[in-house]
């Protein structure tokens, strides 16, 4: 696991480099993919190939599941799961709350996760069993349990437009109980910012695996809890620690919303 840690973030760090080459440029090549409020930039490919690329040579037998490319079959029973640019409209705006994520799995359960905000040089890590760090220094979940005193993230999904179940029932329920609601743009940084205690509780809807593997663990690992809230809605949580997760889960809808309040 040392030896797959310290490839996980070098790997980070290089697409991190990547990124931050073409970051507030003129030459990002924006892209759309599900709509328009979906979108990819060269970053998000180049940083993507070249995690691949890094796995191929050192762990040829490794599958990958990558947001860009999809599932690369492997022949044995690691699975790294990527993120290459997680806060794409972020970055592709010049704003700097993006990251790398980058997890491992075997059989199906995540050995270790890595992910790393290039703008501001902070690179969190867990490996299972092992806590979770920042930078190098051990990170814990904050250990507030009023919510009137608590911060706290969420996001939208990418079919907000034809969608009426576009999280805004939760967000009117949240939003009168908590000091302040932040919309940060990355799941990957919003889980490790709840790991490290920045944010005392996160939840969003229509998530993917490469979005949320490795910052589960992170948080997990910092002593937090990440809960699903839906099962009909790909991936769908809530994370802080074990008292802000069952006050918030007491406010989400754990069915479909049909847009009226």
């Amino acid at each position: 696991m040392t030896q797959m840690l310290d490839f996980a973030r070098a790997c980070a760090r290089e697409a991190g480099r990547i990124q931050l080459s073409y970051f507030r440029g003129a030459h990002l090549n924006i892209e759309t993919k599900f709509n328009l409020h979906d979108v990819v930039t060269v970053a998000d490919k180049e940083s993507e190939r070249y995690i691949v690329d890094a796995i191929a040579k050192s762990y040829p037998d490794h599958a990958v599941l990558g947001e860009e490319s999809g599932m690369h079959a492997g022949h044995s029973d690691y699975r790294w799961v990527i993120d290459p640019l997680d806060g794409t409209t972020n970055y592709s705006q010049g704003l700097p709350v993006f990251s790398v994520s980058i997890a491992l799995q075997y059989r199906g359960e995540t050995l270790l996760g890595v992910v790393y905000a290039p703008y501001l040089d902070e690179l969190y890590e867990a490996c299972r069993g092992r806590g979770a760090r920042l930078n190098g220094r051990p990170i814990r979940v904050s250990d507030k349990s009023d919510t009137q005193r608590s911060v706290v993230a969420t996001g939208f999904p990418i079919d907000k437009d034809r969608n009426p179940d576009n999280n805004l029932d939760n967000l009117s329920r949240i939003l009168p109980r908590v000091r302040g609601v932040r919309r940060m743009g990355s799941a990957a940084y919003d889980l490790c910012a709840v790991a490290a205690g920045f944010l005392d509780g996160y939840w969003e809807l229509n998530l993917h695996e490469w979005d949320v593997c490795a910052g589960t663990l992170i948080v997990t690992e910092a002593g937090g809890e990440v809960r699903a809230f839906r099962t009909d809605r790909n991936i769908s949580i809530v994370a802080g620690n074990p008292s802000m997760v069952a006050q918030l889960s007491a406010c989400l809808s754990d069915k479909p919303w049909n847009g009226t309040l």
